[in-house]
């Protein structure tokens, strides 16, 4: 019974993929904090595995520049998997520029977030995209 209790106060799951070890424990404390399980990666092969396993996910959060594959070639990766085709995907990343932005946005991401960012913000947007899915 208690076990059962403390699942329902899970509000999702993320993952987390930054290559950035300070930026990987901001974003773990800030959403345990807020209610979410985290699964916190460093590459983008380890989050590709993450996404090619069974385990649900409610969102993920992907940084750009990140060895062994970018968080663009995981997108692309992970739209193409039938079973997390309709996952919400936060770009994440100190690039900012247009050409990121447009490709990322091209290959489904819902989001944009550019580094520095304000934690609150961040996790207003994440609490809107999954309000609306």
């Amino acid at each position: 019974m208690v076990e059962a209790a403390a699942s329902s106060t899970t509000r999702g799951r993320i993952l987390v993929a930054d290559d950035e070890p300070h930026i990987r424990r901001i974003l773990t404390t800030l959403l345990e904090a807020a209610s979410f399980e985290v699964d916190p990666v460093a590459d983008g092969p380890t989050a590709l595995q993450h996404l090619e396993g069974e385990g649900g996910y409610d969102l993920v959060l992907l940084d750009i520049m990140m060895p062994g594959a970018t968080g663009l070639e995981v997108l692309d990766k992970l739209r193409g998997l039938e079973h997390r085709r309709g996952v919400p995907v936060v770009i994440l990343t100190a690039k900012g520029q247009d050409a990121d932005r447009d490709e990322a946005f091209n290959l489904g991401a819902d989001d944009f977030v550019t580094k520095p960012f304000s934690p609150k913000k961040l996790l207003a947007r994440i609490d809107e995209i999954l309000d609306r899915g």
